[in-house]
């Protein structure tokens, strides 16, 4: 008898539970809101936005021109890239959304993340740019004539030799390929390691600074791609239409 109560009780606390959390997600989808019906003011300029989720609501349209904080500097856009991401935050996908993108409508209205451009303002505590420096880097919004990012975190001094567009393809993905070997994997030289999915924009970077970091490569990719990889400096390629990597002797 005792325990027939308990389990009444724990499916009454279950249902209640699920109940405040639907009326919960039901409000915040209802409030979930942004700020394109705001009133523009002070100095504009054109910039990519979507008030609505779907890739038919993308729009070119006037939007307020950032002005930089004490840690930031103000960049003119010269080039920019989109992700995968951008794409996944554009078509609102759930996890997306979930993600802080906004339930009902997208939270942040601008798109793209990664770019190559221009210093032309710091903010008062930056030290290690000037007005004039060409940088890339990764900030959201960057699909836009300017974006503000942190100094210390967002922007890094362009080498002569990257053009400002194939520098707007380094922030997301090389970044993560970076973390992923560096950070993650304390990847050391002269250790094995393996890329699966070598030919994506991670994979891409992935191979280059394995290599550079000493490591023997092997790449994962499909047939198409075989020579691409191989061209990057992976010592081996696999094609995995052909063979599973996961059966081969070597680790």
């Amino acid at each position: 008898m005792k325990l027939k109560k308990i389990i009444k009780w724990s499916g009454i606390t279950v249902l209640v539970v699920l109940l405040l959390a639907v009326i919960m997600i039901f409000v915040a989808y209802w409030r979930s809101t942004n700020d394109c019906s705001r009133t523009l003011q002070g100095q504009l300029m054109k910039a990519v936005v979507y008030c609505e989720y779907g890739v038919v609501n993308l729009k070119v349209e006037d939007v307020e021109k950032p002005t930089p904080a004490d840690d930031q500097i103000l960049i003119r856009v010269r080039a920019a890239s989109l992700n995968p991401l951008d794409g996944h935050f554009v078509r609102g996908m759930w996890l997306a959304r979930l993600m802080g993108g906004g339930l009902r409508k997208p939270k942040n209205t601008r798109l793209g993340v990664d770019y190559g451009g221009t210093v032309e303002a710091v903010g008062k505590n930056v030290t290690q740019f000037k007005p004039g420096d060409e940088v890339f880097g990764a900030r959201n919004g960057s699909l836009a004539q300017y974006v503000c990012a942190k100094a210390d975190r967002a922007a890094c001094l362009k080498p002569a030799t990257v053009t400002f567009e194939e520098g707007a393809t380094i922030g997301v993905a090389a970044s993560t390929a970076l973390q992923g070997l560096r950070n993650h994997g304390h990847v050391q030289a002269g250790q094995k390691v393996l890329i699966n999915g070598a030919s994506g924009g991670v994979g891409t970077f992935a191979v280059q600074i394995a290599k550079a970091m000493g490591a023997e490569v092997t790449g994962v990719c499909r047939t198409r791609n075989v020579d691409l990889v191989k061209s990057l400096g992976a010592d081996r390629v696999i094609d995995y239409t052909k063979e599973d990597f996961t059966k081969d002797a070597q680790r």
